[in-house]
């Protein structure tokens, strides 16, 4: 049965309108589901690039260079240092107060505390040009009494008729590794030539101080370098590259300089006496 050849025109211009509205929803609907579900797949996945790349930014912000990181740690390193020699000059402030007066006691130990044999109490009135044997005598009781009674490790004892300040024995132990330390910094008279000569020509071979000693210092050479008082800083720009000889950090601590520039002058040396 055919119904489209009995509709008048104007119901089938009704039908049509109603089938393109309802298309055009149809379409509608599935666009905005198709964009629904495009902004839930891709919405979180931005939001994680997005976190990433801040993360990368900030990271990159802090990131150093390695050149500036070693900077950094070797400032870190060295600033402590710097504070502690501050505070090391503070606490090496030698200056004598103002109001500091030398009375005959002060004077009695500093000219004992300096001194390394017994001195008499004559000798002492002697040194100090004031007071008397008697007030010598008191004055070191009195000393004595205060090292005592303060807790000190030394004592003024009377030696050989005279006085020296002196440890306790108690202090043994420890004055025996001193003394240790002292006998191994001790010199021959070669060895002390050979290393005034290494200290003044520096750096030098050992051809070189040979010729100037006028004997073989090969031995001498390496006694010295066991003492730690010379070592090698090099080798020479000539024939079979011999090494260089120089002084160390422990000989500047030894012969009590600060730097080689704190050696004598040549011209200001004595011959020894014959």
């Amino acid at each position: 049965m055919n119904f489209g050849n009995d509709m008048t025109p104007d119901e089938k211009t009704d039908i049509e309108q109603t089938e393109s509205t309802e298309a055009s929803d149809i379409d509608t609907a599935v666009e905005a589901k198709v964009t629904d579900n495009t902004d839930w797949d891709e919405t979180p996945a931005s939001k994680e690039n997005d976190e990433a790349s801040s993360e990368a930014a900030d990271n990159a912000a802090n990131a150093k260079p390695e050149s500036e990181q070693t900077e950094d740690a070797e400032v870190a390193a060295v600033k402590p240092d710097i504070e502690d020699n501050e505070d090391d000059a503070e606490e090496q402030d030698t200056e004598i107060p103002a109001e500091f007066e030398a009375t005959l006691e002060t004077v009695i130990e500093a000219v004992l505390f300096a001194s390394d044999e017994p001195l008499s109490p004559k000798r002492l009135v002697d040194i100090a040009e004031a007071g008397s044997v008697k007030e010598v005598n008191q004055c070191v009781k009195a000393m004595n009494k205060k090292y005592r009674a303060g807790g000190f490790s030394f004592r003024i004892e009377k030696i050989s008729g005279g006085y020296q300040m002196m440890t306790l024995s108690v202090f043994n132990s420890w004055i025996t590794k001193l003394i240790k330390v002292r006998s191994d910094n001790k010199l021959t008279p070669a060895g002390l030539e050979t290393l005034a000569i290494v200290a003044y020509k520096q750096p030098i071979i050992r051809a070189d101080v040979e010729a100037i000693r006028g004997v073989a210092s090969g031995e001498i050479l390496r006694n010295l370098m066991y003492k730690g008082m010379v070592k090698i800083v090099g080798r020479a720009e000539v024939i079979g590259r011999p090494m260089l000889y120089g002084t160390t950090k422990k000989f500047l601590d030894v012969f009590g300089l600060n730097t080689l520039k704190d050696l004598p002058k040549i011209e200001e040396l004595k011959a020894p006496q014959s």
